[in-house]
């Protein structure tokens, strides 16, 4: 996964950060065509507006080709929605005032474009108060990060690790 801070908005909160952040099949080249994409954006202000629940929100959007099937599945949206808050609990985080949309695109194309095979794609796009403990703000700021680049993982198509293994990448032959 690749994270890069992008610019943040102006208008939603008087202080913001921004990521962008894609999966990528290898790291070793930078040619690679990201397999998920999305943005991970932390507002704050101390006005602490109605809506939000509190001081601090999360404004998210993750985005991923999905297989042919996905596109046919009334329970697309629900499976998405699920991947973030799965995340969010195997991280054993605390959120406020959940929102979000999952669409679902089928594309097909005809004419001159008839060569290129139907495509899905699923987006979520998700905002969430994080509960955050005093004193502990950065380190569970940064794991709802975590959690947030788990589910782009999950829309990217990659297996969760088991509980206690770190990947391993190494030069492919």
């Amino acid at each position: 996964m690749r994270l890069e801070e992008v610019p943040a908005p102006t208008r939603l909160a008087p202080q913001a950060v921004a990521l962008s952040g894609e999966v990528v099949p290898s790291h070793l080249t930078e040619d690679d065509d990201a397999i998920a994409t999305g943005r991970f954006v932390l507002l704050h202000d101390p006005d602490c507006p109605e809506p939000w629940e509190g001081p601090w929100r999360i404004v998210s959007y993750a985005k991923a080709e999905m297989e042919p099937e996905v596109g046919h599945d009334p329970l697309a949206g629900q499976a998405g929605w699920s991947w973030l808050t799965d995340a969010l609990e195997a991280a054993d985080l605390t959120w406020a005032a959940p929102a979000g949309t999952v669409t679902c695109v089928t594309s097909e194309s005809f004419g001159a474009l008839e060569d290129r095979p139907p495509t899905v794609e699923l987006e979520l796009r998700a905002s969430w108060t994080p509960v955050l403990t005093p004193g502990r703000e950065a380190e569970e700021t940064a794991a709802h990060l975590g959690a947030w680049g788990d589910l782009l993982c999950t829309l990217a198509g990659l297996p969760p690790l088991p509980e206690g293994v770190v990947a391993i990448t190494g030069l492919r032959r």
